[in-house]
């Protein structure tokens, strides 16, 4: 595709900041859901008695935020700085930190188990990350050609689908949900909701599609700044009528607000006398098997950034040092935060829909990230942008992630049976929702589509593949 921002441009100072801008609401949700996901998970480990605990400290979205900061940092060290994506907490392992919650003899250790549990995984991606630097990528383009990573990217935004809608609704009563018929009984606040997320998801298409210069660079922050502008005024009015309906900004965050982290490590500290090797064995049998499928998703990321940028990022930086900026970056956002990270697909999408690959930016965005979490209304202001809206900008960030790859497979042969039924198999199963539960551990539905996609792959011959291999084999034949 055409870049407005190649990955080694600079933009100037000020665009940068308001491109780093763009790009820190676009994996803001995502990355500060996590610690408030765990600790509504650890609310009911307490409640239900399953802890011997009853109250301890709780996960800190601005040391979340610090951390996918850092762990970026680190990526792109490793990478040279040829890879513009993001880092954010990653949604894999919340099985896993939970798990090292549940586990501990106190809170205080299970913060010790989040960090382990990060080492843990991030060595896993250090091993792989040396296998291939002595055996190549060679295999993993034979076991994951075009036809297998192509519907596998589609998937990985098809499956956020529903989490996007389900924001854009997200003021909506959970009864007001037909499971059945697949619709939404809307009443006041689910039109509301509705009214929030499409006034932004317009305003992104508008400036993408007609904007000009900076209008169209910047999509999401006027698509976000008018829903939230919207969902403000609605507000108001709601809160001087008595209309709870019309409600839809929680301004709460401002009266508690923190100027410092809660650095996961600095609690931590206090539990480490409380951990014994059986408790290192339940994490490491907790994060270890994780990470070998999360593998799997960092390939995919890697596959359709490289489309969108035009540069095989497999193969320059290379597998071994995403892998390891990845490994790596996991442990110090871990360390930080308590988040092991990932590549995010809402960054890839960004970079899709603006054209901006700029490195720099990426390295502005941690920056910010950062500098962010110790600035206490900064943190709560972002905190209050409604659920609804930031539904707006997902659809178009995962849509673009799905029809990334789609863009991958135009050149497959869907002619052949053999590529039909690899690319059927595996959106199927994944749309399907087959995710397996092995003892205690998740294998996501990505993650089982992708393997299962592998398998037909190989099962079946490739008679182009065929066709070249004995044409080679002929003139050999005939050169001896």
């Amino acid at each position: 595709m055409n870049l407005a921002y190649g990955v080694k441009d600079r933009p100037t100072f000020g665009k940068m900041i308001v491109f780093a801008f763009q790009q820190v609401l676009a994996i803001l949700a995502a990355t500060i859901v996590v610690p408030v996901i765990i600790n509504g998970n650890v609310a009911d480990l307490i409640k239900n008695g399953a802890v011997a605990w009853t109250e301890g400290p709780t996960m800190n979205q601005a040391a979340a935020l610090f951390g996918a900061g850092a762990g970026t940092i680190i990526y792109l060290l490793f990478t040279k700085f040829r890879s513009p994506v993001f880092l954010g907490s990653s949604f894999a392992f919340l099985g896993s930190m939970t798990a090292a919650f549940a586990g501990a003899i106190s809170a205080q250790a299970g913060f010790v188990g989040l960090i382990l549990g990060a080492v843990f995984a991030g060595l896993v991606y250090v091993a792989i990350a040396v296998a291939v630097k002595f055996a190549g990528v060679r295999w993993v383009n034979k076991l994951m050609p075009a036809v297998v990573i192509g519907p596998t990217v589609s998937l990985i935004g098809l499956a956020l689908a529903g989490n996007a809608i389900g924001d854009a609704m997200s003021k909506s009563k959970l009864g007001n949900y037909d499971a059945v018929n697949g619709v939404f009984n809307m009443d006041a606040a689910s039109w509301i909701s509705l009214a929030c997320a499409l006034v932004t998801l317009i305003t992104i298409v508008l400036c993408s599609v007609y904007g000009k210069k900076m209008g169209k660079l910047i999509p999401f922050i006027i698509g976000i700044a008018a829903g939230y502008a919207v969902a403000s005024c609605l507000t108001l009015i709601g809160i001087k009528t008595g209309n709870d309906a019309l409600k839809v900004v929680d301004w709460s965050a401002f009266s508690n607000l923190k100027w410092v982290p809660e650095f996961t490590f600095l609690t931590a500290f206090k539990g480490i006398k409380e951990i014994n090797g059986s408790y290192v064995a339940t994490i490491a049998f907790a994060y270890i098997p994780v990470a070998f499928v999360v593998f799997a998703e960092h390939i995919a990321d890697h596959k359709n950034l490289s489309s969108i940028i035009g540069e095989d990022l497999l193969k320059e930086p290379g597998l071994h040092r995403t892998l390891l900026g990845d490994g790596v970056g996991s442990m110090v956002g871990a360390f930080f935060g308590g988040c092991p990270n990932t590549t995010y697909g809402e960054s890839i999408g960004c970079v899709a829909i603006t054209g901006n690959a700029s490195v720099v930016t990426i390295l502005t965005t941690a920056i910010l990230c950062m500098a962010a979490s110790f600035f206490a209304p900064f943190v709560a202001l972002l905190s209050t942008i409604p659920s609804c809206v930031m539904g707006g900008v997902c659809i178009t960030l995962y849509g673009f992630i799905a029809v990334s790859g789609l863009k991958m497979i135009q050149k497959v042969d869907l002619g052949e049976n053999r590529n039909l039924f690899v690319v059927a198999t595996i959106l199927i199963t994944g749309i399907g929702g087959l995710a397996l539960q092995i003892g205690s551990v998740t294998i996501t539905k990505i993650a089982v589509a992708l393997i299962l996609g592998i398998i037909v792959n190989l099962i079946t011959p490739n008679k182009a593949e065929k066709a070249v291999k004995a044409e080679a084999e002929k003139v050999e034949a005939e050169n001896e």
